[in-house]
């Protein structure tokens, strides 16, 4: 019964159209399909998810692990977003061939890059698979041993339900454990760059513009999948033909308007829309404040140095627009949950909950939940921010220490998985260490180690540091670690490893001035902290679930209860709309070329426009891309996305191809925990506008005549 009420609640029709919410494409029939039609939809919820038929769901893969793109041609042509191609475009370029500083276009299929690595996956079915997962964990009251049996029953599952060969089976767990679906997928590997337009276009406004409106942004990249004479995945080969697919998308150049339906289609990655109150404000109060103060200088030196030296910034442009991202997101989250008054919320929230656990008489199974989350997450403050500063600083935002790091992880192989695991991995890391090294400058990173050192020892919760440290000179550290230590260069890193056995190289680890700061503080970190962030959050996973199998159960049916992203397709619908951010400031949903051109800064990284597109300006010269004078170039819409949904493609009533998705208001990133309608927005570069680069900027009219254009 419980899993009837959950699959009830996402079938309810009503009559009032709706917008927020992650939803499950193989389950819109009902209330989604409802609300849809009520906001404009021309099509059905078969047309957007079939298992038996082409549909909208089988030209959306997931791009790279972490982004979205669509297929838009009959010959595997993706669209993805340049944020999301940037690291295959940045590996192809060099001084003399700079990708990212002028763009680059195939003019024919032979030139098309291959990128080793790179993969696309595909949905073919979904299906729920919850009481199969579940199977066997009634018997256990502790959460541990009920996680193992679930990924047990997780695992045998994956391995035994029915697939192609080429295919895999995928089990993701929704709505806190309460529910488990399979996704059968298929990954193509063989995926070639076709197209870029250059970064002053791709990444135009670059750091100060991300995450803000209004935008001027030309986000987008080509790829095109490669696939075996049977139209299945296969490694790169030359015999290798472009992929059939299913269905792609027709494009429609009609335009835009104020309140037109709008849906994405993509994987989003992560949210947490079901926190409790305390949850939020530590986030609000602790997480985020720590996290970007780390990032913010780390982010100042890179960006001192990039300006500088053309080198340093092919080297550092991907790094930092990585680490600048969410630096920037979460600046934003915090002051969007602030305007929303996103704790006051979910306190009203939980008071009303309380009252619906007492009027259906269940106190004994509910009624302790709320205070159960005060008590752990009022024990776990300390140990997450602790967490928090040594992820930071010791795993992402330093490279010497996050490469210490990957050696720490190495030699704890000795105890956990033998001799033989410790050779492997050793191996492994001294072969496929080149990359890192290409794009390493140990000038830039000795600052960063400073400075981020300097507040590791201040802000981090100091009954977590290790005795050791007490009256650490960081400059003197520091100086001594680059000077001295081997981590600092590829040569250096290869020497540490080098070595039969374990104990050859552990002993030269271990005398490597670099190597023994970062041992000391991860030994700290993971015998103090870990182990007691892990325990307590491992209550707080079960509190949760818990918290959501209430949540559904004590729903009525005019509530919406749609799942947290976790990676997988996901559907968002919504209108075309400005919004109000501040009080007398209102945000028009539309930019244009003419707001480019009034943003230029000759010679600035982040603003500079090429000469070809200020003349195409000047002359009018749009082609059949243009409005009434102008060259649309972005617009905002109310469907509610995330990280992952990068690349998603932005479709109209139809189903046609009108944008894609790239972003989000600054105000409206607090919609990874708490979505609000009336700032809440999703930044699409309009389809126009690609075109635009593609056919009149890059006169790539092999492209243009893949495409299925609807005029």
């Amino acid at each position: 019964m419980k899993f009837l009420k959950l699959a009830l609640l996402l079938f309810i029709v009503q009559t009032q159209a709706q917008q927020g919410g992650m939803w499950i494409p193989s389950l819109l029939k009902g209330m989604n399909e409802t609300e849809m039609k009520n906001l404009g939809m021309k099509i059905s919820a078969e047309e957007i998810y079939s298992v038996n038929h082409s549909s909208l769901k089988d030209a959306v893969p997931q791009f790279d692990g972490g982004c979205t793109a669509e297929v838009i041609s009959d010959k595997g042509l993706l669209l993805t977003n340049h944020h999301c191609g940037f690291d295959a475009i940045q590996n192809h370029s060099s001084i003399e061939h700079d990708y990212l500083k002028d763009g680059f276009w195939a003019y024919k299929m032979e030139d098309e890059l291959s990128n080793p690595s790179m993969v696309v996956m595909f949905v073919i079915r979904i299906e729920d698979v919850t009481q199969k997962v579940l199977e066997g964990t009634e018997v256990f009251s502790a959460e541990a041993y009920k996680q193992k049996r679930i990924q047990d029953n997780i695992a045998y599952l994956s391995s035994t339900l029915p697939k192609e060969v080429w295919q895999e089976n995928k089990i993701k767990s929704f709505y806190d454990g309460n529910q488990y679906l399979l996704f059968v997928t298929e990954t193509f590997k063989d995926v070639r760059l076709v197209g870029a337009p250059p970064s002053a276009i791709g990444k135009f406004g670059s750091d100060t513009d991300n995450w803000v409106w209004p935008r001027h942004t030309g986000d987008f990249s080509l790829f095109r999948i490669y696939a075996d004479k049977n139209n299945h995945p296969a490694p790169y080969s030359t015999d290798n033909v472009p992929y059939k697919p299913k269905h792609f998308f027709p494009i429609s150049i009609t335009g835009v308007a104020e309140n037109d339906f709008t849906m994405v289609m993509g994987y989003p990655g992560r949210t947490t829309e079901y926190l409790p109150s305390i949850a939020v404000e530590q986030l609000i109060n602790s997480s985020n404040p720590a996290k970007i103060e780390i990032r913010d200088a780390a982010l100042k030196i890179q960006d001192r140095f990039m300006r500088k030296d053309p080198a340093i910034k092919i080297q550092y442009a991907s790094k930092y627009a990585s680490v600048a991202n969410y630096w920037k997101k979460w600046m934003g989250e915090t002051k969007g949950l602030k305007k929303a008054n996103a704790v006051e919320a979910k306190q009203k929230f939980e008071k009303a909950f309380q009252e619906k656990v007492l009027k259906a008489g269940k106190e004994k199974e509910y009624g302790s939940l709320l205070s159960d989350f005060q008590k752990n997450y009022s024990d776990i403050k300390d140990f997450a921010l602790a967490r928090d500063y040594f992820n930071e600083i010791f795993v992402r935002n330093c490279e010497i220490l996050s490469i210490g790091y990957k050696l720490f992880q190495l030699e704890q192989l000795i105890n956990t998985k033998g001799e033989q695991a410790f050779m492997d991995r050793k191996n492994a890391l001294s072969k496929g260490i080149d990359d890192f090294y290409k794009d390493y400058n140990a000038t830039v990173d000795k600052n960063v180690f400073e400075q981020l050192v300097q507040l590791y020892l201040t802000k981090s919760p100091n009954q977590f540091l290790p005795e050791k440290f007490n009256n650490i000179n960081v400059y003197d550290l520091t100086a001594s670690i680059f000077s001295n230590s081997k981590l600092t260069s590829l040569d250096g890193f290869r020497e540490l490893l080098e070595g039969e056995d374990s104990k050859t190289v552990l002993e030269k680890l271990n005398k490597d001035v670099g190597y023994i700061f970062v041992k000391t503080a991860a030994n700290v970190y993971s015998i103090n902290v870990q182990p007691m962030y892990d325990e307590i959050n491992l209550k707080i996973t079960a509190t949760q679930r818990k918290y959501m199998k209430a949540i559904v159960a004590l729903s009525s049916k005019s509530d919406r209860i749609f799942p947290d992203a976790n990676s997988t397709l996901r559907v968002t619908y919504g209108k075309v709309k400005g919004y109000k951010p501040n009080d007398a400031v209102y945000y028009e949903p539309f930019t244009t070329l003419d707001g480019v051109i009034e943003k230029y800064i000759p010679g600035d990284y982040e603003f500079d426009v090429p000469q070809k597109l200020i003349d195409l300006y000047k002359n009018k010269d749009y082609g059949i891309y243009g409005s009434k004078g102008k060259m649309p170039v972005c617009f905002l819409a109310t469907n509610h996305t995330t990280g992952g949904n990068s690349g998603s493609p932005a479709l109209d009533a139809k189903g046609n191809l009108i944008g894609l998705n790239f972003d989000r208001v600054w105000e409206g990133t607090m919609s990874d925990v708490y979505y609000s309608a009336d700032i809440c927005r999703n930044i699409m570069v309009d389809v126009r506008y690609i075109l635009f680069i593609i056919d009149k900027y890059a006169g790539a009219k092999n492209i243009i005549n893949e495409l299925k254009i609807n005029k």
